[in-house]
């Protein structure tokens, strides 16, 4: 896997972001690393108590927002890689769905995994898991779509 000195997608691509989930610039917020591996994008994140539903077991809500960002990076990474540019197009997420499959422990190390399944050139649909110690405990699928100028979200990063 990545260590922590290496940069991962969003601190490269997006330094002062300030999503809630995956922005390096919000110090309150899930800031997740993601990086390329393969035809995937894989992430290890930490939860806190605070992060929560009741003792030991992840909020159902931080899942939806783990799958979510991380899932959005995926397809920022592959329609850049799919265009030939040098920085990904802003992305924001249409759709996604997250199925929650058991119980997500909190003290543990989570672990994300997406790949894309489908796309055309401005948008992407990804499938991700979220993994705790080799069993997948929530699984998303989502569709990302590249913004244009005049989006409030164009050039976020």
């Amino acid at each position: 896997m990545t260590s922590v000195a290496e940069k991962s997608l969003q601190e490269t691509y997006a330094p002062n972001c300030i999503c809630f989930g995956c922005g390096p610039a919000n110090r309150k917020g899930l800031q997740i690393r993601s990086f390329v591996d393969g035809d995937e994008v894989r992430a290890t994140w930490h939860a806190q108590d605070y992060h929560e539903a009741f003792p030991g077991m992840l909020n159902g809500g931080i899942i939806g927002a783990l799958l979510d960002c991380h899932s959005n990076w995926t397809a920022a990474w592959h329609l850049m890689q799919k265009s030939g540019t040098d920085s990904p197009p802003c992305t924001v997420t249409a759709e996604f769905a997250v199925k929650l499959l058991r119980p997500t422990p909190s003290d543990k190390i989570i672990e994300l995994v997406a790949r894309v399944n489908n796309s055309k050139a401005d948008r992407a649909e990804i499938d991700a898991e979220l993994i705790v110690d080799d069993k997948v405990c929530a699984t998303c699928k989502g569709l990302f779509v590249a913004v244009k100028p005049g989006h409030p979200a164009y050039h976020r990063w």
